[in-house]
């Protein structure tokens, strides 16, 4: 059991680790790491805290406390996996309106453009 927080705890600091150098070098956005260094700072906690660990166990009827961490721990990354799932969607929304915007102005470009030279022509 203390094998498996000890690596718990490695994890974590691995991550948030991680996490904070992305940040440092703009590969990631700070709202955008919130998420990931709450995660890493939670499954930190549970595997420094037995008691906090054990009576997460309890609550969720878990006998074995390290396999309520593992347990949490996937339930927190579906979580962060879900908001960022919601983000690229509505990206991805906000980049199509976008790409109708660009091609709306485009055809009023040409528009203009065709009737400026059939005045000039005239």
């Amino acid at each position: 059991m203390d094998r498996l927080m000890d690596v718990m705890t490695a994890l974590s600091v691995v991550l948030i680790a991680f996490v904070l150098r992305s940040v440092r070098r703009a590969h990631i956005r700070v709202e955008y790491s919130v998420s990931w260094l709450g995660a890493a700072v939670t499954l930190l906690v549970l595997s420094r805290s037995r008691r906090a660990l054990e009576s997460a166990a309890a609550y969720l009827g878990i006998a074995d406390p390290p396999l309520a961490v593992v347990f949490l721990a996937g339930c927190l990354f579906l979580i962060v996996f879900y908001r960022f799932s919601v983000v690229i969607s509505d990206l991805k929304d906000a980049n199509i309106s976008l790409a109708q915007r660009v091609a709306i102005l485009e055809y009023h470009l040409r528009e203009q453009n065709e009737s400026r030279q059939t005045q000039a022509s005239r």
